[in-house]
């Protein structure tokens, strides 16, 4: 199976498992207002890449785990990150009027309604976390590495710090540390737990740990680049935001040419992060060049 086979697969899988959370007959969407739970389906069932719980599938097949065991995890990562969306394209922050190719949340259901609709994926998250089947202590562990990777010390505190870093002269250095926390936290986050979840070794998860910390900051200068040069149509975003808000990025600082060559540096680490894995892992190691080719 070809990468893009592998990914379309995952994603009808995820894009399933999301369904049947949020419009099954499930506990998730008892005595819920009816317009949150429409807002909760407008952001979550869109169609997004996936990427976060595809790796987080991956991961564990790549340590000879069962990923269908993953897959609580790997929905409730995308919960996270639909949540991060909704609260980023908010006006206090990005006040951005296109997500995925459709207007954004609070475009449509109003800010109030969006931003509590975000805090309801966040708590979502982590019910589903709870109901993982596999033991008491790698729930745990899994939990805590998902909720270090979204607060204070990962996705929150790097967005926080991505909107003071605006306000002055940034170094390549201080957008390396944003963006480790803001994009990158989640993807290793993914990779991560879905070793965990596949029984990894301490030797495979620390592996699969640096793989995603070095995808996650290919992801976040490919979507710098393309916020430059992207077109709309497949990025699905309105271009530009970077530049209208003053945000210090790869491009502005280094140059699209200079930033693309980092990129592909870093999809290079990740893959050797992987060199004690078999072929197992290829899928992994061929998501991570997947990665920089995007356009969306």
């Amino acid at each position: 199976m070809n990468t893009p086979q592998y990914m379309t697969r995952n994603r009808k899988r995820v894009d399933e498992a999301l369904e049947m959370l949020l419009l099954g007959d499930s506990h998730a969407t008892e005595d819920v207002p009816p317009r949150l739970l429409q807002a909760l389906r407008y952001s979550v069932l869109d169609g997004g890449k996936r990427l976060r719980p595809i790796l987080v599938l991956a991961s564990a097949e790549a340590v000879g785990g069962d990923s269908q065991v993953a897959m609580p995890a790997a929905c409730a990562i995308e919960l996270i990150h639909t949540f991060s969306l909704i609260h980023d394209d908010l006006p206090c922050m990005d006040d951005d009027d296109l997500r995925r190719g459709k207007p954004t949340s609070h475009k449509v259901f109003g800010e109030a309604i969006a931003l509590l609709a975000g805090d309801a994926l966040f708590a979502l998250a982590f019910e589903m976390l709870m109901t993982l089947r596999t033991d008491h202590a790698r729930v745990r562990a899994c939990t805590l590495e998902i909720a270090q990777a979204s607060g204070l010390h990962g996705m929150v505190g790097g967005q926080v710090a991505d909107m003071e870093l605006s306000r002055k002269q940034a170094t390549l250095d201080d957008v390396r540390a944003v963006h480790r926390r803001k994009t990158g936290a989640l993807i290793q986050a993914s990779t991560t737990v879905g070793g965990m979840i596949g029984g990894g070794s301490d030797q495979q998860i620390e592996a699969l740990r640096q793989y995603g910390g070095a995808i996650g900051m290919a992801f976040q200068i490919q979507d710098d680049i393309l916020d430059v040069i992207g077109d709309t149509h497949k990025t699905g975003k309105s271009g530009g935001s970077d530049e209208r808000n003053e945000k210090a990025t790869y491009p502005r600082l280094v140059g699209p040419e200079r930033a693309k060559e980092m990129a592909t540096e870093a999809v290079e680490r990740g893959i050797a992060a992987l060199a004690s894995f078999d072929s197992s892992a290829d899928h992994l190691r061929r998501i991570a060049k997947f990665i920089i080719e995007r356009e969306g």
